[in-house]
């Protein structure tokens, strides 16, 4: 049992801390621009690519994708046994995520954690579930042209299709679980754009010619 604690409090750490990793502060200060006073104000790659323009926005959003990827997958590497990387696997969702919301660097203030989730999404559920999430935020970005709205609805999909799948048992209830939190955090963090939507204020994504 010991073993275990630490083996789940190093993930949680090691996962936390890769989170953190502040890509689009970083891509930001390249460019000679602070992404926490411009634009949303947050470190996030949407609104890197508003603030940056779309390579370094692209970057942002591969770099905090990839951060879920890489955290699942080293989590896996504490265990050999099966359902223990899956609650690693697990862990390590959690937590990546969590860092990337709030980087111990940054004041914790980062970004909202879509493109860290959507990575996280590839890596610990099946692939259906991230495919139903994709289509979810490909339909409402296509006809809104709200990042945010669309965001909001592959989070929304995302314990949905998990949920489902626990109903057909192909999942565990704890995978639904996780999927709920997961969903409950990022609508939590896209609190102000939703009152924005609400208000009929929030910005439409809108290509820009130079870009």
């Amino acid at each position: 049992m010991p073993n275990a604690i630490s083996q789940f409090a190093a993930v949680g750490l090691l996962s936390y801390l890769l989170g953190s990793f502040p890509a689009g502060w970083v891509a930001g200060k390249i460019c000679h621009k602070d992404l926490q006073r411009e634009g949303s104000s947050n470190t996030g790659a949407t609104n890197a690519l508003r603030v940056l323009g779309k390579k370094w926005g692209c970057t942002v959003f591969v770099v905090d994708f990839f951060k879920g990827i890489v955290a699942v997958a080293l989590a896996s590497e504490f265990s050999e046994e099966k359902s223990q990387q899956d609650w690693l696997g697990l862990v390590a969702a959690l937590f990546v995520i969590v860092g990337h919301n709030f980087p111990l660097w940054l004041g914790f203030k980062g970004g909202k954690g879509i493109a860290t989730t959507a990575g996280v999404t590839l890596s610990i559920f099946p692939y259906p579930v991230f495919v139903v999430a994709l289509i979810s935020w490909g339909l409402v970005f296509s006809t809104t042209r709200y990042v945010s709205l669309a965001s909001l609805a592959a989070v929304i999909a995302l314990p949905l299709a998990c949920f489902t799948l626990l109903f057909l048992g192909k999942i565990g209830q704890v995978f639904a679980l996780v999927s709920l939190g997961i969903c409950m955090l990022a609508i939590w963090r896209h609190q102000s754009n939703i009152s924005r939507l609400a208000a009929g204020t929030e910005p439409r994504f809108v290509k820009e010619k130079n870009d």
